[in-house]
């Protein structure tokens, strides 16, 4: 397990992945000796791609530190909650919220969910001198192990250390930080996937740079402005700044199916058909307001319905009744396009859509319009602070709620002032998620904060979808920050700290956010109490192994299992960690049913093409029972056994394997995989 990473991650470099990725594609270009022939792979190139040996791209202090971060393997394990996972609203819950160094996290996702996310959103420090932002990492890299490992001189290698370890807060600082998260990110990313960035101004050039580097210039799909503030503050003395950024890159943008989409209730989503000046035509949801006209409205034959450049002539009347295109109203005398003539239309390029008419860009938007209306509706009269309009064009309007809007859900939730520096509101990732148009997909936030963004999936699910979310959060010491910051800050942490407190919590940071997620939980229930959405989450932690295990680690080796298990490195781990830590390696991720079962008294664990064994103490009669369920079970198929090495002796291990090599005999004819594990 951690013995197998470490020894693997000594061989790793900068270019470790970028290698595997060509190995795949190009096994031709590599000798027998893994040495790869840069000549031979010109000759794909050729015809294709001038090859040159200057360039445009980001440089900065620290890439190559960056991507061999990116490529070295996490040693930590995942530590499952045991008590909150086994609550009744947790227990089924896909939903999964990590407490841990986000590229550690991301490195534990890759190995479950490779290109199976849709929707990443993050809002990452800003690194505007006042949010906190200092560089540290933990990986103990000495000024000559760097310098081989880069091909750099010491000099260099020490610049980077220095940024490493004493911390900095400069641009190749952040450069260097946030590079590895987003290669990993990538890697997330399914096809058709796409990733929303939250920024400002101070890092904003840098990011677009940095995301085209990693994802692919061709693939920016929009820098979108959102207005954070209502209005500036009258007391400043120079411009104020009431907007920030969120940077919308696909993964392939020739798979992305775009912002305005179609949600089916059955399918994930269909083909949209086209007007004849290429604009979609879709299904027009019950209960959306024509952004034209009033509600209700008839618009007579011959009528023009003009833009600057665009109109449509109708050749018939027009009627919309309550967001519907309706067929079936009894007004005498009129023609009326139903949903089926529409786009019988516009298959026929009879149809050509405005900007004005909404039909031309219909979106399955979140249905509340923000908590006042939801809480007027409830006939709560405490609805100060909430004017949201579901229908905005674009981000530069409260539509998409502001900085203050999100203070005021934080103070409704915790019951006084905002707690978090900066925090967006749940209507603005709401809407950044349903512009997807998926019913059904992951959105990851591996900056969760106050975990806004769980919040912003919970609404949703309560409003028809089925997302499923997974939060990464850094488990922050405030007690540490509240020493190391002064003025605002400090009496902002302070009162992070008082609320912990107050309801019996660590002085974490995504302790604040759990807490977030439960209570909003609380509320989506009361507002809709016959909801049947996922609103629980698993709870996991990412811990790395202390000094006295990895010494035991160190020292182990198979021959001292020779006659008996004179270890303890299974307590120092503990069963449930080693389970969790293996289940998301080989692929099940953090929420995989696994089945245990009573092997004559000893526990196995069984799921898809894995049986894990991993306590001390097995017996011949266990041995026997494992091969005689191999034999007797038709659906009891396991390719793989997995063994927790330091459990194990010698004798027991070579009963085992003995025992089931006899499988290959049998009808079943299988041949089992030992992986033996340290």
């Amino acid at each position: 397990m951690i013995k197998d990473i470490i020894t693997a991650n000594e061989g790793v470099t900068p270019n470790s992945r970028e290698m595997t990725a060509l190995r795949e594609n190009f096994p031709s270009c590599f000798h027998t000796d893994g040495t790869f022939d840069i000549e031979r792979f010109k000759e794909f190139l050729s015809d294709k791609v001038s090859v040159t040996g200057e360039g445009y791209e980001l440089k900065f202090l620290g890439k190559n530190y960056a991507r061999l971060l990116a490529s070295v393997d996490t040693t930590t394990v995942i530590v499952p909650d045991e008590e909150h996972n086994a609550n009744p609203e947790n227990a089924d819950s896909q939903n999964i919220y990590i407490s841990g160094d986000n590229l550690d996290g991301l490195k534990h996702l890759l190995k479950s969910y490779t290109h199976k996310v849709k929707c990443i959103y993050i809002d990452p420090p800003y690194n505007t001198g006042t949010d906190g932002f200092v560089y540290n990492d933990s990986f103990n890299f000495t000024i000559e192990e760097l310098s081989e490992k880069l091909s750099i001189d010491e000099t260099q290698a020490q610049r980077i250390l220095d940024l490493t370890k004493r911390g900095s807060a400069s641009h190749s600082a952040w450069l260097m930080f946030m590079y590895p998260r987003l290669l990993l990110a990538r890697d997330l990313l399914s096809d058709d996937g796409v990733i929303f960035i939250s920024i400002d101004d101070n890092e904003g050039h840098n990011l677009k740079l940095l995301c085209d580097d990693v994802f692919g210039e061709e693939n920016i799909i929009s820098e979108l402005v959102w207005e954070k503030k209502k209005k500036g503050s009258y007391l400043a003395n120079d411009i104020t700044n009431i907007k920030e950024y969120v940077l919308v890159y696909a993964k392939k943008k020739s798979d992305f199916s775009g912002l305005i989409g179609q949600i089916n209730s059955e399918e994930e989503t269909y083909p949209c058909v086209n007007a004849t000046n290429g604009r979609d035509v879709r299904v027009i949801p019950a209960g959306i307001e024509s952004k034209y006209r009033e509600k209700n409205f008839t618009m007579k034959k011959g009528e023009i319905i003009s833009d600057t450049t665009m109109n449509l002539l109708l050749l018939s009347d027009l009627v919309i009744k309550d967001g519907i295109l309706a067929q079936e109203l009894s007004i005498e005398g009129n023609w009326r396009y139903g949903q089926e003539s529409m786009s019988e239309y516009a298959k026929n390029g009879e149809l050509y859509i405005t900007r004005d008419l909404y039909l031309r860009r219909i979106v399955r938007e979140p249905r509340e319009k923000g908590l006042k209306d939801l809480l007027l509706r409830l006939g709560n009269s405490d609805s100060t602070g909430y004017s949201y309009s579901i229908n905005s064009d674009d981000l530069q309007s409260s539509g998409w709620g502001s900085n203050e809007d999100a203070d005021e859900e934080q103070r409704i939730l915790f019951g006084q002032q905002s707690l978090m520096s900066y925090p967006k509101p749940v209507l603005l990732i709401m809407k950044l998620i349903a512009s997807l148009h998926k019913k059904r997909m992951v959105v990851c936030d591996f900056f969760s904060g106050s975990a806004t963004t769980a919040e912003a999936v919970m609404r949703s699910n309560a409003n028809g979808m089925t997302y499923e979310y997974i939060m990464v959060q850094l488990p922050e010491n405030l007690d540490e920050s509240y020493e190391r910051t002064s003025g605002e800050d400090k009496k902002r942490v302070e009162k992070v700290i008082s609320f912990l407190d107050s309801v019996h919590r660590q002085h974490t940071l995504d302790q604040l956010g759990m807490e977030r997620i439960i209570r909003a939980a609380a509320k989506i229930r009361e507002e809709h109490p016959d909801t049947t959405a996922d609103l629980g989450f698993k709870h996991f932690t990412l811990v790395e192994p202390s000094k006295t295990t990895l010494d035991k680690l160190e020292r182990f080796t198979p021959e001292d299992n020779g006659m008996f298990v004179g270890n303890t490195v299974l307590e120092d781990f503990g069963k449930p960690t080693v389970l969790a830590t293996w289940l998301v390696r080989d692929g099940y991720g953090f929420t995989a049913p696994v089945e245990e079962l009573d092997l004559a008294g000893y526990k196995g664990y069984y799921i898809g093409k894995h049986l894990y064994l991993i306590e001390q103490s097995l017996s011949e009669a266990a041995i026997e029972a494992i091969a005689v369920k191999y034999e007797t079970d038709g659906g009891f198929n396991p390719e793989n056994v997995v063994l927790f090495g330091y459990s194990f002796t010698w004798t027991e291990t070579e009963q085992l394997q003995i025992n089931l090599k006899r499988l290959k005999d049998t009808e079943k004819n299988l041949r089992i995989n030992f992986d033996i594990r340290y």
